[in-house]
């Protein structure tokens, strides 16, 4: 087997799945066509964030709303995800699946009734808290005193419908309590080592190995605050996939690039919610990010780096469809 085997060869059959991507969180289509990115990039699926931190109920539903109406009415090129079955009828048709997520956990908090109401419109996973705390646990900013009574029956309640645990942005010990507590296997969608860098971000190897142990998933993202480095962003995410793939295993590592199609949105929330963010996200020349179209650069990075074409198809996507099948009802 080559080294310089290229990414259409790697891939063959599998499933590529970018496990989260920002588009704009408003009702405006400006920056949509661009999901055609992800397609060019050979990506069969993109899971989309559909609200975050304390935005409200009704800010999260108008925008998946939106959203929704958008995609279904280009079904000759995008399908909406509902099922596993669905992610295999995009790779067979050529169309580029769309999944929801949701970065915290505020717009069910008060109500959990709202969960199997998410999960009905494409929510596939949730975290628990976007960098700050809130009513269901620690976020990775703020004084973390673990997941609470409310955290736990969110938890009960996304495992009974099927949603993923996610526990990005998530502080330390409510990620740990939350990955002891819950019975499905816990993905952290787009966080990186920080044993490879120390960023607040980043997740600690013991919280990486305890998610591997319940059978969960790693996806990393390509933001260089997390990467160490504004420049050469591939081969630093690379370096780093190495690392987790060393620490835990392929089966356990994926991808969830974090990519930001509105950059001008994105560095005016900074500026106007220093609080929400780490240190380090208002770069004057911009935010490196890696982007859809290094997925095959990624690809062919790692089986420079000798991995097999199945432990490269395992994280370009295989590691999600197989957390899917396990909890997606």
């Amino acid at each position: 087997m080559t080294a310089n085997r290229s990414f259409k060869t790697i891939i063959g059959d599998g499933i590529v799945w970018d496990n989260h991507g920002c588009m704009p969180l408003k009702a405006d289509a400006t920056f949509l066509p661009q999901l055609e990115r992800y397609r060019d990039s050979g990506a069969n699926i993109a899971t989309l964030n559909v609200g975050m931190a304390d935005m409200t109920l009704l800010e999260h539903v108008r925008i998946i709303s939106f959203m929704r109406g958008w995609i279904a009415q280009r079904p000759d090129t995008y399908r909406l995800v509902s099922s596993v079955e669905d992610v295999q009828r995009c790779k067979a048709d050529g169309k580029l699946g769309i999944v929801f997520d949701i970065e915290g956990m505020c717009p069910v908090q008060d109500d959990l009734s709202f969960v199997q109401t998410f999960y009905e419109l494409g929510v596939r996973w949730m975290l628990i808290a976007y960098n700050r705390n809130n009513a269901a646990g620690g976020g990775c900013l703020d004084a973390d005193g673990g997941l609470t009574k409310v955290g736990r029956s969110i938890i009960d309640e996304m495992e009974r419908v099927g949603m993923v645990l996610c526990l990005s942005h998530t502080g330390a010990r409510t990620a740990a309590e939350a990955i002891e507590y819950s019975r499905n296997p816990p993905i952290f969608s787009h966080s990186n080592p920080y044993g490879d860098f120390p960023h607040v971000r980043n997740i600690s190897d013991d919280l990486m190995r305890a998610c591997a142990r319940r059978g969960g998933v790693i996806g990393l993202n390509g933001f260089g605050p997390f990467l160490g480095t504004q420049v050469n962003l591939v081969p630093r995410l690379l370096r780093q996939l190495r690392y987790a793939v060393d620490l835990v295993g392929s089966e356990h590592v994926g991808l969830g690039l974090d990519y930001v199609f509105d950059h001008a949105e994105f560095d005016q929330n900074v500026r106007l919610n220093p609080t929400l963010y780490p240190m380090g996200l208002d770069a004057a020349g911009g935010i490196g990010m890696v982007e859809p179209e290094a997925i095959g650069a990624i690809a062919e990075g790692l089986a420079r780096d000798n991995l097999s074409d199945a432990q490269i198809r395992a994280i370009l996507g295989e590691n999600w469809l197989r957390i899917a099948t396990r909890v997606w009802k």
